[in-house]
C-alpha cells in the first residue's frame, strides 16, 4: 500500500564542536524527537558521495546547515544538481550530492537548502549561541508547519523562498 505522504529526507550536517556550525545536526536531533510522518532524518559532520544513495530513495530532500551570510532566522530555497568542479570523497556540496543521485541512481528528487543563521564559528565548544538557538527554533517550527500541511508547498513548489 503506497503512502499518500511523500518520502522526505532531511540531512542536518555540520560540526557540533564548533559552536553554531552544529545547527544542522541540532535541527536533526530536535526533529528526531518528533514523529513526523514520511520524514527520515540523517545527521553528519559533512556530506559525502555516499549520501547520494539515501537521497535517491526519497521524493524530497532538505539539506540543513549553518549559514553565516543569510538573513535571520534562516534561508530556504530550491537547489539543482551541479557536477562538482573538484572532487573529494570526504566532503561534497548538496548540489554535487544531487548530481551523483541523478547520474548514478537516475533520481529526480526535489531538493531544498535550509541555511540556519549562525554567528559563532571560530570557537570550540558544543553549544549554540543564544541567537542561533532562536533561529534553530524558528527553523524547527517551519519544518513542523510544512509537515502538517503534508509538504504540499514543496510538492507544488509553492514555497516562500527566502535567501
Amino acid at each position: 500500500m503506497k503512502s499518500d505522504f511523500p518520502k522526505i529526507l532531511l540531512i542536518g550536517y555540520g560540526n557540533p564542536a564548533r559552536c553554531d556550525d552544529g545547527l544542522g545536526p541540532a535541527l536533526a536531533a530536535k526533529l528526531e524527537a518528533t514523529s513526523i510522518q514520511g520524514l527520515t532524518i540523517e545527521s553528519d559532520y559533512q556530506l559525502t558521495v555516499e549520501d547520494a544513495h539515501d537521497v535517491s530513495r526519497h521524493d524530497i530532500v532538505i539539506f540543513a546547515d549553518a549559514a553565516l551570510e543569510v538573513k535571520e532566522p534562516f534561508s530556504f530555497y530550491e537547489i539543482m544538481p551541479q557536477s562538482p568542479v573538484s572532487f573529494s570523497t570526504h566532503s561534497v556540496t548538496p548540489e554535487a550530492v544531487l548530481s551523483f543521485a541523478q547520474n548514478i541512481f537516475r533520481s529526480r528528487v526535489r531538493a531544498y537548502m535550509l541555511g540556519i543563521r549562525g554567528y559563532e564559528f571560530n570557537r570550540f565548544g558544543e553549544r549554540l549561541s543564544e541567537k542561533a538557538e532562536s533561529n534553530l527554533e524558528k527553523a524547527f517550527v517551519f519544518i513542523e508547519q510544512m509537515s502538517r500541511a503534508s509538504w504540499t508547498g514543496l510538492l507544488k513548489r509553492n514555497i516562500l523562498e527566502t535567501r
